[in-house]
């Protein structure tokens, strides 16, 4: 008797299995799989998830050039819809071929479209770009986007990246406001950019870059953002001839916030404009806060702070960083406000967490630490990190802390200096 073929279970598998397999290979993987056998030659043509990167291609003194030609053989050979197409490679640059793969996805149906292409020459979105209707994610990095008169926005898009790119401020207000369904939004290296957001179903928001002003218009259900803004000279004087409130004007209609986190300039932009005492602001929501670079030299900034942390009856954790300087900090102005005007009959009834870093040992940081070890009565960690640059202080620093009372018999203050852990 002749020998007897073993099964081909793999091949005999659904179809949606065999899918599945595929899409988690790596697309220069995936079209091997032609060679297996008759069964397995154009299995990979109908992949709706396309993901090409630098790994494609191996042949590196024309790498370009391989690159462009397997993407748009691979292109060529496809069957039936692309639902998500990812170009990732720091190879190609500014190049025909990318309009026509765009047009291409225009027709096949594309919902996911991510862009990333090597620094260079930037290259321009094409116009049948905007004719993919039925996109929910797009990401693009480094080119110049300039949507036609015509267009009305991704009425199905939910999430939008746009890094380094180019692009006249009102496109981007209308290209948010023309996106109503869309729940996560990041903005990242843009110059000297005014910007009004207006998205009522924005959740997740990310924004980088210079930015001379920022109005969140109708953001109700956002729950998590994160924000830093460089500074030049021309930002740093608009926002000193400022006169609205930028606190109200970028907090004032997020009640759902949960997570909130504010990098470099973050609190110097909210600290700027009169604040309505009498416009109290809740964040019900709002579990985690992070403030980076605060300048505890600022009453302003402190204010902001302490605005927030107050106004958060469910903080949980919250984590600052300074922007002390060693000189200023023999001394201190208005260090009656901490006795006079800090808010009284504070409780954070839900803080366990509080870390704060590059600590200078100033007064107004000191008085802001035993402010909150003295109003947190279920805090459970505060850990400090000093200023790398303060080394004659931390002694100084520590004796006040382990002298400071808390309302917390279990709170632990965990002092960290170079690589040493000091605990009280």
């Amino acid at each position: 008797m002749g020998d007897v073929e073993d099964p081909d279970l793999i091949s005999d598998l659904p179809q949606s299995i065999l899918e599945s397999i595929l899409t988690r290979l790596p697309i220069r993987d995936a079209v091997r799989t032609s060679i297996l056998s008759s069964k397995w030659r154009y299995r990979w043509t109908t992949l709706t998830h396309l993901v090409f990167d630098d790994k494609c291609v191996s042949d590196r003194p024309v790498v370009e050039n391989c690159m462009i030609k397997f993407i748009t053989r691979a292109l060529f050979l496809h069957q039936g819809p692309i639902h998500k197409f990812h170009l990732s490679t720091s190879y190609l640059q500014c190049c025909p071929d990318i309009d026509q793969w765009i047009l291409f996805l225009s027709r096949s149906d594309i919902k996911e479209l991510v862009l990333e292409l090597g620094e260079g020459e930037w290259f321009r979105v094409p116009s049948c770009l905007f004719n993919c209707k039925k996109l929910t994610h797009l990401e693009l990095f480094r080119c110049e986007f300039d949507p036609p008169p015509t267009f009305k926005g991704f009425l199905y898009l939910r999430s939008l990246s746009l890094h380094q790119v180019l692009v006249a401020p009102e496109a981007i207000e209308s290209l948010i406001s023309g996106c109503p369904l869309l729940e996560s939004l990041a903005l990242s290296y843009f110059d000297s950019l005014a910007l009004n957001i207006h998205a009522p179903n924005l959740k997740y928001l990310c924004l980088e870059g210079e930015f001379t002003d920022i109005c969140l218009e109708n953001t109700p259900l956002l729950v998590a953002m994160s924000v830093a803004m460089y500074m030049n000279d021309d930002i740093a004087e608009c926002f000193e001839q400022s006169s609205s409130c930028n606190f109200i004007k970028f907090l004032g209609g997020v009640p759902r916030l949960e997570r909130l986190a504010g990098h470099i300039y973050f609190t110097k932009y909210l600290s700027i404009g009169d604040y309505p005492g009498s416009q109290a602001i809740t964040y019900s929501h709002l579990k985690i806060i992070e403030l980076y670079q605060v300048s505890f030299e600022d009453m302003k900034e402190i204010r902001v702070v302490l605005r927030l942390i107050t106004n958060s009856p469910n903080l949980k954790e919250l984590r600052v960083s300074g922007l002390s300087t060693v000189v200023a900090s023999a001394e201190a102005l208005d260090l009656e406000f901490w006795s006079k005007d800090c808010p009284k009959d504070c409780t954070f009834k839900q803080l366990k967490v509080v870390k704060m870093a590059d600590m200078s040992g100033v007064p107004h940081e000191m008085e802001f630490l035993k402010f909150l070890l003295v109003n947190s009565p279920v805090l459970e960690t505060m850990s400090i990190t000093p200023c790398v640059y303060v080394m004659d202080g931390r002694l100084n620093m520590l004796v006040q802390l382990v002298r400071f009372r808390r309302a917390s018999a279990s709170a632990e203050i965990i002092f960290t200096q170079d690589e040493t852990l000091c605990v009280s």
